[in-house]
């Protein structure tokens, strides 16, 4: 059983949602990324998702935009990233870390050598925001030869008739993009958000998880009430962008408890 699935059945079991954190690897600089990364589980999060920095992350808003730009800045690379997993896994081997970003990165690294890679650090999943299911073979391939699950993307336009080709394909889970825009700038209706959830279970057997719009702790409790697992990661971001630097890492890990709080 691979992590992704132990953590789900194990949460289920006990009556209880994931929540995944995300941050974006590098920022704002490599060292103090580790530190935050490496202390996520003790804070409360069940799963990961690490963004892979790059320069036009077109699904994400001015929060996780500006963190890209900052872990750029500070020398972030694929390589750097894949390091932190590697990082991380030298402590930790239960937690599952979900890469998240965009295809050009893990192109110009080279399909096959990334899934190598990817693996080699200790990674659990991909997800790649501009890469369609039509267009992913060369990839896919690679992930599956590597035990790395490929998480795809529902958004609330899919058609039923494409969300069972979708999850036809995916493993791990499904995540559900909750709004029609980029990350942080707007809140998720709840009763829709549920009313979809329930209509993916009727095609699939993956957990699901539900990301964007969800903007407080009140927000996760209720999308827990239907979703397997509930993604934050604008909240957490945001606290890097603001918060005085000596500050920066036990301020995300707390802001996690609040969440993981509201979650139980």
């Amino acid at each position: 059983m691979t992590r992704l699935a132990s953590t789900f059945a194990t949460l289920k079991q006990q009556g209880r949602t994931a929540l995944v954190s995300f941050i974006v690897a590098g920022d704002p600089n490599p060292t103090m990324s580790q530190d935050i990364l490496n202390g996520l589980p003790a804070s409360g999060a069940d799963i990961i998702e690490l963004g892979m920095p790059f320069t036009d992350p077109m699904a994400d808003g001015p929060t996780i935009q500006a963190a890209d730009i900052r872990a750029l800045s500070a020398g972030m690379t694929l390589r750097k990233t894949l390091g932190m997993v590697k990082t991380f896994r030298s402590t930790n081997t239960t937690t599952p870390i979900v890469l998240m970003g965009y295809y050009n990165p893990v192109y110009s690294h080279g399909p096959e050598a990334f899934a190598r890679d990817a693996a080699a650090a200790g990674v659990d999943g991909l997800i790649l925001v501009d890469l369609p299911p039509e267009e992913d073979a060369e990839i896919r391939i690679h992930l599956k030869e590597n035990n790395i699950d490929l998480i795809r993307l529902v958004a609330p336009t899919t058609s039923i008739e494409r969300l069972k080709m979708i999850a036809a394909s995916a493993s791990g889970f499904l995540y559900y993009v909750s709004i029609a825009g980029v990350t942080g700038t707007a809140s998720i209706n709840i009763e829709d958000v549920a009313k979809k959830v329930t209509a993916m279970r009727d095609i699939t057997d993956l957990p699901i998880a539900v990301g964007f719009g969800i903007l407080t702790p009140m927000d996760a409790k209720e999308v827990g009430k239907t979703a397997d697992g509930v993604v934050i990661g604008s909240a957490f971001v945001n606290i890097i962008g603001k918060i005085v630097e000596n500050q920066i890492v036990s301020e995300v890990h707390r802001e996690v408890a609040l969440y993981r709080a509201a979650l139980t």
